[in-house]
């Protein structure tokens, strides 16, 4: 994942999530709470995490949801899926501009 973009002009988003606090809940109670116990390795990178998962169809659906319910409530994150052989395993890269590792450890406890 060597290719992340560089976020210098996002620096003046607000890194908080748009969410309200039901919505939340029930999104880390769902996906969040399953996608997490999932994570086969994570990396830090210069922008934030990259996380390994199994190669499977299943896998790749749970991550589709994940990415679409963030992009609504954190609009600064970027996702990057990286896809091989099932064998390979599957790569999401979670990144964003200053701030974003303390907010993915704090808010997304990933």
């Amino acid at each position: 994942m060597s290719h992340s973009p560089t976020f210098s002009s996002r620096r003046t988003e607000s890194l908080a999530c748009q969410l309200t606090s039901p919505e939340l809940v029930k999104r880390k109670q769902t996906v969040l709470a399953e996608l997490k116990k999932q994570i086969l390795e994570s990396k830090e990178t210069a922008n934030g995490f990259v996380y390994k998962f199994k190669g499977g169809d299943g896998i790749l659906d749970q991550l589709t949801e994940f990415i679409k319910a963030e992009r609504q409530c954190c609009p600064f994150f970027t996702f990057t899926l990286a896809i091989g052989k099932e064998s390979e395993g599957v790569w999401l890269e979670l990144a964003g501009p200053e701030g974003s590792k303390e907010f993915i450890k704090t808010e997304l406890e990933f």
